[in-house]
């Protein structure tokens, strides 16, 4: 027999198939900050090119070109945050949630080619040192740091509960900390004649850049594949399901993301004695969501006279008694 969990006056939570809304916290409700932050990253990309063309610096130049392609990330990340909230449908069963996943990976994919960029004109610049107005360059990476920084501000509480906001927090920090290389190249170079820190210092920023993505890129990718989301134990919840009262078997457990701050479980339990009633697989569901952070959960019941078999098990042409 197949239960679903129906809405309890006795519980907050609820589902939102068959008309049912799914009530939860909504990480991905930063509308105002992703405006704010796009809105100054795009005047300060044309400010930076603009003076990084007067004073004759590619450093500025490509800095902006890294920028614009953070607002691009920004938009990304806005976009799947919108699209998450869209109610389900008939085609679309879990609504557009996981498409945070994809705006999550897609961001760790531009920061990655924005790293080789960066590689790539520092390469060039080791070749042929440039001249480089070093008073202007410090000046506007300094107005970067505070644009960057300030932006990045405003997704630093979202980005510990969601991979989406996640990407656009690493996107600001990630251009707060290229611009605090510049300004340290540019005042160097104020004083010395020592244009080769603006490559090497470009290098070392790449190094940290990649260093905060590859986590972003893996989470996010490892996401996409169906894999059990960071921070969710799976022989904790399995050891959870088994201990509960009359229940002596638990198998085809599945855990996955549909979003990037949301889990979902699906889940056969054995239990001989029949059916417990709703209210036991209220308990077990709201235990679930408050515990291990999975807001979406479907149980099976069984009562273990027929045998049954794992089709998704390596071992899935043998026939498994549960």
């Amino acid at each position: 027999m197949a239960k679903k969990k129906q809405p309890q006056k006795t519980h907050a939570h609820t589902h939102d198939h068959n008309g049912h809304s799914h009530h939860h916290v909504d990480p991905n409700n930063h509308g105002r900050a992703f405006v704010i932050a796009i809105i100054l990253n795009m005047i300060f990309v044309s400010v930076e090119f603009v003076y990084g063309f007067i004073a004759n610096s590619t450093a500025l130049m490509a800095d902006a070109g890294h920028n614009l392609s953070d607002v691009l990330g920004l938009v990304l990340a806005w976009g799947a945050a919108i699209l998450s909230r869209r109610a389900p449908s008939p085609l679309y069963s879990y609504g557009l949630r996981s498409t945070s996943i994809l705006a999550a990976l897609a961001n760790a994919m531009i920061l990655l080619l924005a790293c080789g960029a960066i590689s790539w004109e520092a390469i060039m610049r080791f070749q042929q040192p440039i001249e480089v107005a070093g008073l202007t360059v410090t000046l506007v990476a300094g107005i970067g740091i505070i644009v960057n920084g300030l932006s990045a501000w405003l997704f630093v509480k979202g980005s510990k509960v969601d991979l989406n906001i996640r990407g656009a927090y690493l996107h600001m920090m990630a251009d707060a900390v290229v611009s605090l290389g510049v300004v340290i190249a540019g005042l160097a170079m104020m004083y010395t004649d020592w244009y080769w820190l603006d490559p090497v210092v470009s290098l070392l920023i790449v190094v940290i850049i990649a260093i905060s993505t590859w986590g972003l890129l893996r989470d996010s990718l490892r996401l996409a594949l169906g894999a059990v989301p960071a921070g969710i134990d799976v022989t904790e919840v399995e050891s959870y399901l088994q201990k509960c009262p009359g229940v002596v078997d638990v198998h085809d457990l599945h855990i996955w993301g549909i979003s990037t701050s949301e889990g979902a479980l699906s889940a056969h339990l054995v239990i001989p004695d029949g059916y417990p009633g709703d209210e036991f697989m209220d308990d077990i569901i709201s235990t679930l969501k408050i515990r291990f952070s999975i807001q979406h959960s479907t149980l099976q019941m069984e009562q273990g006279t027929t045998e049954h078999i794992c089709t998704l098990h390596p071992d899935a042409s043998a026939t498994h008694q549960h």
